[in-house]
């Protein structure tokens, strides 16, 4: 998803707030019989239940796309997102393609599915809500929010982001490959942890690679981060998500877009080769964020560029692992994650 309304906007799917106990809805539908301490699964709504949710689709809009409208509600009396798709054969098998990404995958660091409607050719998705945005928004975009979040919490970030991948590629049964891993597709929830979202371009059922069934295929990903070797063969794999989160990195690193639409720049043209110039460790002081000033880690920020360098290398077979990613971030930036971690005053780790 695209354009960012307000400040919770969540890349076009996200919502907070899971729905609990047996509260009713403000369409007057019980939430079911959820046991105390047991977490319910995704619910199914009738179309009248989505309707009386956002007041017949006139609820504030908080993300907004070429796929879907997401609108402002309320679940168990609690603020959700509720995603609408648009209406068209293709974009429906999209809409049931993240349903059933969303119905298998469980985990803290991805968006959560309240409920869903697919009783109209319009699919609609209930996600949790993300109370301060996206990764882009905080990143890039104007206003207060931008350029304000610290080293350590980027680093956290990123710690959270590959963790889900991980789990996606080694821990799902079967295989997950997101497909479009983004700045603008990683939601900030109210403590600041990162949920991955949008799952509308997500593969299943293997575990190595797949290749597009006609000629005619819909390109995967977003304009820089999509992995070249992908553009070149059409073949998708666990090591196209690799690169694009090496991307991610980079622009955590330093606070540059990904892709400058303007100057038709792609952040690896500008930063890659700089990285390969120099001889491990690599020398970040260079290419740190300069909102940042000194307050960051050096030892870190080397340790984070040589990774998102690994990451986004020309040849797939020799990217990391998103397992080794999370080991490698977990051994070099100990001290920011402890950081955040404790200043999370007793959130749950993951």
């Amino acid at each position: 998803m695209g354009v960012q309304r307000y400040r919770f906007f969540c890349c076009g799917c996200g919502a907070n707030a899971a729905a609990g106990g047996r509260e009713r809805d403000e369409d007057g539908v019980s939430d079911g019989k959820a046991e105390k301490g047991v977490e319910a699964g995704p619910r199914g709504l009738s179309w009248a239940q989505v309707e009386a949710m956002t007041g017949g689709f006139t609820s504030a809009v908080v993300g907004e796309g070429g796929f879907s409208t997401v609108y402002l509600a309320r679940l168990s009396g609690a603020l959700a997102a509720v995603k609408v798709h648009r209406s068209s054969e293709r974009l429906h098998r999209v809409f049931r393609q993240e349903l059933d990404a969303l119905q298998r995958v469980r985990h803290p660091h991805i968006v959560r599915l309240l409920a869903f409607c697919d009783q109209q050719d319009e699919g609609v998705l209930v996600l949790e809500f993300a109370a301060n945005g996206n990764l882009h928004e905080r990143l890039h975009g104007g206003g207060k929010a931008a350029g304000t979040m610290p080293w350590a919490r980027r680093v956290s970030v990123a710690l959270q982001v590959a963790r889900a991948l991980e789990h996606l590629h080694d821990r799902c049964e079967p295989q997950v490959v997101h497909g479009d891993v983004k700045a603008s597709n990683v939601l900030l929830d109210a403590s600041m942890s990162a949920k991955l979202c949008d799952f509308g371009s997500a593969r299943m059922g293997f575990s190595a690679a797949v290749r597009p069934r006609s000629s005619a295929r819909t390109m995967l990903g977003s304009p820089g981060y999509v992995d070249p070797h992908y553009i070149r063969s059409g073949v998708v794999t666990k090591k196209s998500d690799v690169y694009s989160f090496g991307v991610l990195l980079l622009e955590l690193l330093t606070g540059m877009e990904a892709f400058c639409a303007e100057e038709g720049r792609l952040l690896t043209s500008v930063v890659a080769p700089r990285l390969r110039a120099g001889d491990p460790p690599c020398d970040a002081r260079g290419l740190v964020d300069e909102r940042l000033g000194t307050a960051y880690d050096a030892a870190e920020a080397a340790a984070v560029a040589a990774l998102a360098a690994a990451c986004v290398g020309d040849n797939p077979s020799l990217r990391p692992s998103m397992a080794d990613v999370v080991r490698t971030l977990e051994q070099r930036a100990q001290g920011s994650i402890s950081a955040v971690e404790r200043r999370s005053d007793g959130q749950r780790k993951v």
